[in-house]
């Protein structure tokens, strides 16, 4: 068996079980019923007003009042999402249950928005505040199935006296303003009185500047006409000096500016002239000398470069001549040095006859070394008292006469006597 059930416009009806995967919802409609299978149930539409009564509430500023608002909310039955949320929410509860899980969560966003206002904000602007409420509020209620029709504050209280005192500072405003607006109102009207003298009296003032006026425009224009007629007289009088002080200046200036031309011309001549005589000292003296620097420094470079080259050759040719010296002299010296062995060893036999030999063969020598300054001399002065002898015959006497000296020499350092050692040799 099936039944055909239907339902108001103020409740929507909720089948479920059989046939159905999800629940069946209408809204002010009719739809049939299978015993058993499926179970209806019914949920109301009706508008919920709400009462929301909250006790001392702190302010922003720490003033506690009291606030009381009303709102209009509903199940909203046109759309499937908020009757399908407003079933699982509220089915099978009561309407006075689901108007105390509304009025609860409106009362818990009326007490936070009061906490973020001042007094006087919620007091001047309910508006504002009834608009706050009803935005965050709205969001909450969507989630439930429930739509928020209207919120509006309705009173607003506090037990500290605090609202009265801003009505009674409202009062003295008003009050004062309304003394203010009575002194400004006598002080315009005295002002207007005071404007009003002022301009009878500036048109008096007025009046008597104007005829003032007029006879100084009188005065000043027989001035000016008098100045205009003495300074055409006085131009007419000093017009011909004028001319002729102009004329003897124009003639001066162009004396001036002949002079200046000439003077211009003078600078060019001595200019080129200078430009000249640079030329010619830059051909005859600047580029010779230039020339002959160039010529000079190239000498100097080849006669540096030829030295270098030349000293570098008789570097290594003393040091070749210096090696062959050396070997010559070393072996020199071992002759040298057996001679003087033999020598020795023939003095160890003859003694005084060495030493006599040895002094034979040195005396040429001796002889050679004091007439070498003689061989060297180009010219011999020689001064005679004119005693003696006289020319090469005294000079060859004083060289034999240092001859003659050496045996004594010889036996002052020696101890021999040569003539004697000459003398025994012959026997």
């Amino acid at each position: 068996m099936v039944f055909f059930e239907v339902c108001g416009p103020n409740e929507a009806l909720i089948i479920s079980g059989c046939c159905h995967s999800e629940p069946l919802m209408v809204s002010g409609g009719r739809t049939f019923v299978i015993p058993i299978l499926q179970q209806s149930q019914r949920i109301s539409l009706n508008t919920m007003t709400l009462r929301i009564d909250t006790d001392n509430v702190y302010t922003r500023l720490g003033v506690p009042i009291s606030v009381t608002g009303i709102a209009q909310v509903k199940v909203q039955g046109s759309s499937k999402d908020m009757l399908k949320a407003a079933a699982q929410q509220f089915l099978g509860k009561s309407e006075r249950q689901v108007e105390q899980i509304a009025m609860e969560t409106l009362e818990g966003h009326q007490r936070a928005i009061m906490g973020t206002m001042t007094v006087e904000e919620i007091y001047k602007d309910r508006k504002k505040f009834s608009k706050n409420v009803f935005e965050v509020a709205s969001s909450d209620l969507f989630n439930m199935g429930i739509f928020v029709v209207s919120y509006t504050l309705k009173d607003i209280r506090d037990e500290n006296g605090y609202l009265k005192a801003l009505g009674m500072a409202r009062t003295a405003e008003v009050k004062k303003d309304a003394r203010i607006g009575e002194a400004e109102a006598k002080r315009d009207a005295g002002i207007r009185e005071a404007r009003a003298m002022e301009e009878k009296m500036a048109a008096t003032y007025l009046n008597s500047a104007e005829v003032a006026k007029a006879k100084r425009d009188f005065e000043l224009k027989k001035a000016a006409y008098d100045i205009e007629v003495q300074t055409k007289k006085a131009t007419s009088e000093l017009a011909y000096e004028l001319q002729a002080a102009k004329t003897k200046q124009a003639i001066k200036e162009e004396q001036m500016q002949i002079k200046v031309v000439e003077r211009s011309q003078q600078i060019q001549v001595q200019e080129q002239e200078i430009a000249r005589r640079e030329k010619e000292l830059q051909a005859t003296v600047k580029q010779p000398a230039e020339a002959e620097r160039y010529r000079l420094e190239t000498i100097a470079n080849a006669n540096m470069k030829r030295v270098m080259l030349e000293a570098e050759a008789e570097a290594e040719s003393i040091r070749v001549k210096g090696e062959a010296e050396a070997y010559a002299i070393e072996q020199k010296a071992k002759a040298e040095a057996e001679q003087m062995a033999k020598k020795a060893d023939a003095w160890k036999d003859y003694q005084d006859a060495a030493m006599v030999d040895m002094v034979l063969d040195v005396l040429p020598k001796i002889a050679a070394e004091i007439a070498a300054p003689l061989s060297k001399a180009k010219k011999i002065t020689m001064v005679s008292s004119g005693k003696g002898d006289v020319g090469a015959q005294k000079l060859t006497g004083e060289v034999m006469d240092i001859m003659d000296r050496i045996p004594l020499l010889v036996e002052n350092m020696t101890s021999v006597n040569i003539s004697k050692a000459i003398k025994a040799t012959r026997v």
